[in-house]
This record gives structure tokens, sequence and C-alpha cells, in this order.
């Protein structure tokens, strides 16, 4: 699994001209792009729910959970892009559907059991995410 964490100001996602999900953060929140590959399971969504809940990403070096900063969760299949040989990615490390959209979705009840405010987009969507990066803070989280 692979998360990969943007400290926000604002972000949203549309699929198909209406907003799916959003977070105001005031001041800060996170993005959360998640990436589920065939081995993963509920223990490895609960320690990176953990991590990306409690990681000191934020001003001051607090947490989410310090500041109760929202998440705005979008799954992202691409996360396990394979560029080693020629100039076409491979996504064959990507869990299919059918394993990795209940993963997302108990990473996100993970988060939400943790205390977070969550936000999501939709699992398989053609989703416009648009954020405005903190800092910028990208921190990529893998188990």
């Amino acid at each position: 699994m692979r998360v990969l964490l943007q400290r926000v100001t604002s972000a949203r996602v549309t699929v198909d001209d209406e907003v799916a999900g959003r977070i105001e953060p005031n001041p800060q929140g996170l993005v959360a792009l998640v990436g589920i590959t065939h081995t993963d399971d509920l223990a490895t969504v609960k320690a990176l729910a953990d991590k990306a809940w409690r990681l000191r990403i934020l001003d001051g070096e607090r947490s989410a959970a310090d500041l109760d900063a929202p998440i705005l969760v979008v799954s992202q299949f691409t996360l396990y892009a394979d560029t080693a040989k020629g100039r076409r990615p491979s996504w064959n490390s990507a869990a299919p559907r059918p394993h990795a959209e209940p993963l997302v979705d108990a990473f996100v009840d993970e988060l939400r059991t943790l205390g977070a405010t969550v936000a999501t987009g939709r699992f398989g969507a053609d989703m416009r995410v648009e954020l405005t990066n903190d800092g910028p803070v990208t921190v990529m989280l893998e188990i």
C-alpha cells in the first residue's frame, strides 16, 4: 500500500461536473492519494491510516490528529506504475478493483474511527482533483 500525503490549504474532487468530495481546512488539511497492491490487507490499511493521521507534517510539527485537520482521500492506482522498461507504464502491481476498493473504503473508515473528518473521491471514476499544496509538503507512506 502506498499513500501519498500532501499538506493542503484546500482541496476538492469533481466527477462529471459534480463535487464528490471537498475539504476546507482551517488552516491546513491533507490529501491522501491511496494505491493498493495485491498483498495489502486490513493490517496494512490500519497501520497506514494511523501513520497518516499522526504524521507530524503540519505547521509547528503537528499532525492532523493534533489539529483535527480534515483529510481528502482519493484512490490512485497509478501510484503503482512501473516505468522501468520502455515508455508505457505497467500497472501490474496495482490491485484489481475487487481487492482494492474495499481496502480504500477500510482506510477511510479507519481514519474516521481515529477521529478524522474525511471526504472522498469516487473509486474508479474519472476524477478532477484540485488542491492548493501548502509548503509544498508531499510525503510518500509505504509498507
